[in-house]
Parts: C-alpha cells; sequence; structure tokens
C-alpha cells in the first residue's frame, strides 16, 4: 500500500492528512498561522510541527495543494527546483497563496529529502477551459504580455465532488454534465462536462464569480476607477477592501453564513439582502451554466456553506423548476452525501462532501505510480 502525506497550506494554516491506500492514518489543521496570539509564527514552523509529530516510516510520497500554476502546469508534477522556480515565478498571479504552498514545499523537502514530492495546482483541473471561456475581451498583447486571462481555482474540489456524483449516480462519469458549486469562504461554481472543466466562475483569481464570505465576486471594474479617483483610495487599500472587506462580511458585518442566516431569520434588513444577493449570484451561475452544457444531469453542492446551509441551497434553485431542478425540502433538511431532489425530477441535486486533500492524495498517487 502506499503511504501518502498530503500537505494542503492556506494564507493561514496547513492541513494535512496521512493516507495509506485509502485509510486516514492521521490528520489535522494548524491555523491561525502569524496571528499575534495564535498559532506558528509562520508557514514553515507549522509543517516542520506537522512533520515532527507524524510517524512517517514507510513514506511513498508527499503531495502539496499549489494555488496557482498559471498556463505552465496543466497537471500535477513530481516536483524539483526547476519546478519550484516556475512557481515562485507565478507569485505574483497568487501573492496571498503560492507563498505559503512554496513554504511547505522547501520545509518538507529538507526535512524528507529521499521522499519524492507533487505539486497538484487549484489550477490544473481548469487548463480544459475553451478559449472563448478563458480569454479576457482586452488588448489582446497586454493580456499575453501580463498573463491576463481566466485560470479557475478549487480545481481539486471540482475535481472530486464531480467524480463522487458520478459515482453516486452510477454513471460514466465521462458521460456526465454536472454544475458543481463549492460554497465556502470562497466560492465558486464549475461547469464540468464529460469529466473536463468547460466553465467557472473564479477568473484570473479567486476575487471572481460568487458572492463570497469577504470578497466581493463580479463587481464592474469602474467601481475601482470610481475609488481612485473620488474616493483618494489607493490600489493596495482596493485589493484589501474587495478581498478582505466585502462579500457576506460588507454587507452584513459578519463573513459566516450561519450568523446571516441567524440574523436573517430574526428580521434583520441587511442579512436578509445579502443573503438575497448571495443566493440570486448562485442561480444566474446554474442558468447560464445550464445553457452552456446544454443538457445537465446533476447539479452538486459542496464546501461549508453547500454542505450545510439548507435556505442557501433551496434558495439558489428556486424558481428553475422548468429547468427540471428541484429540491425536496424533506431530504434538503437531512445530512451527507445524498439526493436533495424529488425521485422524479430530471435533474439531480446533491449534497456531496469535498475531499481535496483525498483527491491531493489521489493525484499524487497517479504522478509517483504507486
Amino acid at each position: 500500500m502506499s503511504r501518502i502525506l498530503v500537505l494542503n497550506s492556506g494564507s493561514s494554516s496547513v492541513k494535512y492528512r496521512l493516507y495509506d491506500g485509502d485509510d486516514v492514518l492521521d490528520k489535522g489543521t494548524v491555523e491561525r498561522i502569524g496571528e499575534p496570539g495564535g498559532g506558528p509564527a509562520d508557514h514553515e514552523s507549522a509543517v516542520r510541527e506537522i512533520i515532527g509529530r507524524l510517524d512517517l516510516t514507510g513514506l511513498t510520497g508527499v503531495g502539496h495543494r499549489v494555488v496557482h500554476g498559471g498556463r505552465k502546469f496543466s497537471a500535477p508534477v513530481r516536483i524539483d527546483d526547476a519546478v519550484v522556480a516556475a512557481i515562485e515565478d507565478l507569485v505574483p498571479l497568487a501573492p496571498l497563496h503560492n507563498p505559503a504552498n512554496l513554504a511547505g514545499i522547501r520545509v518538507a523537502r529538507e526535512a524528507l529529502p529521499d521522499v519524492p514530492q507533487v505539486a497538484v495546482f487549484d489550477t490544473a483541473f481548469h487548463h480544459t477551459l475553451p478559449e472563448a471561456a478563458a480569454t479576457y475581451a482586452i488588448d489582446k498583447a497586454i493580456a499575453e504580455r501580463y498573463g491576463v486571462r481566466r485560470y479557475g481555482f478549487h480545481g481539486t474540489s471540482h475535481a472530486y465532488v464531480s467524480r463522487r456524483v458520478a459515482d453516486l449516480l452510477d454513471h460514466p462519469y465521462d458521460q456526465l454534465n454536472t454544475i458543481t458549486l463549492h460554497l465556502g469562504n470562497g466560492a465558486s461554481a464549475c461547469a464540468v462536462q464529460g469529466g473536463r472543466s468547460v466553465a467557472t466562475s473564479m477568473g484570473m483569481s479567486p476575487l471572481e464569480g460568487l458572492v463570497m464570505g469577504t470578497r466581493s465576486g463580479d463587481l464592474d471594474p469602474t467601481v475601482i476607477f470610481h475609488l481612485r479617483r473620488e474616493g483618494g483610495m489607493v490600489v493596495d487599500d482596493i485589493d484589501d477592501l474587495l478581498n478582505h472587506r466585502s462579500g457576506l462580511l460588507g454587507l452584513t458585518g459578519v463573513n459566516d453564513m450561519r450568523e446571516v442566516l441567524a440574523r436573517r431569520d430574526a428580521g434583520d434588513p441587511d442579512a436578509t439582502l445579502a443573503f438575497d444577493v448571495y443566493c440570486r449570484r448562485i442561480t444566474g451561475y446554474v442558468g447560464a451554466y445550464y445553457a452552456l452544457l446544454g443538457r445537465v444531469d446533476a447539479i452538486a453542492f459542496t464546501a461549508g456553506v453547500g454542505e450545510h446551509a439548507a435556505p442557501v441551497r433551496a434558495a439558489s434553485l428556486a424558481g428553475l423548476e422548468r429547468l427540471g431542478v428541484a429540491v425536496d425540502p424533506a431530504r434538503n433538511d437531512g445530512h451527507g452525501d445524498r439526493l436533495v431532489s424529488p425521485d422524479d425530477a430530471e435533474v439531480a441535486v446533491l449534497v456531496v462532501g469535498t475531499d481535496e486533500e483525498r483527491e491531493i492524495a489521489r493525484e499524487t498517487r497517479e504522478v509517483l505510480g504507486v
């Protein structure tokens, strides 16, 4: 059996899983990295702590999540010095995430020099996007010079969930059309046609698309110019506003959907509006992706909000009955991976728990041939 360590580094946390085949031997999360009074001082310290606490006897390989692979990496790849240098070159495209991913890679390579290591990229699953989906309508030369295009993110989650849907429906993956909705603090939609991503809501960065916990999602670019010209805001302040002080947080003061739902139920008008904005955006993407796919076999909700917020699922798909989309209220209030649409619905609606670490382990084994 292969024994794989997965390191999933975020901007302020590191999740880890130790697999023996499909079995999880150990798991955990180091959080609040670099925060005053929080966890380890930096990602290097966090990964050293993780490696030091685990029994890594017989380790076959290490799989690392890397957020941005640009146009260079269309699949997971075994890590060497050239791969590390290429990931460093991509830091300008993911300044909040690639440095954290690189920190984990550096420490793991130093601590485990004889163990092969693999980089699994969030963007790789979306390399199948048609050029018409990946191209922004700006000056072609400028776009090529600065790498301006749609890359897409949450690829490991969309890959895992769409494959899991095929298993749950007992349907061949390469014949299934699915819309996957990854709704967490970060959120994205993806149209998966026969196992290939053909449209996704996040773009050059994870800021575009759906409303998120602290990110605005889709926005008229003129807002940025207006804030600069009329508000006197500098670029870094606008960046901080749109990434860290917008979304649910900007509309309600909290970024947790559970709190938003509680306030909405209590009659808070700000929470009610935020919920409506959030769900309306999802509805629009579902309708657009239905049109792009032509035929939809399944819609899957995943991640923290997608898996646990029944009102979001119901409201996001309300009014789509003529498209064969419906949610059964009793099933919607259940738990675990399950069908939440009526038995006679034309489109299966499911809740599927995402497992990015398991997907990273699977792709790592494939690269290493173990």
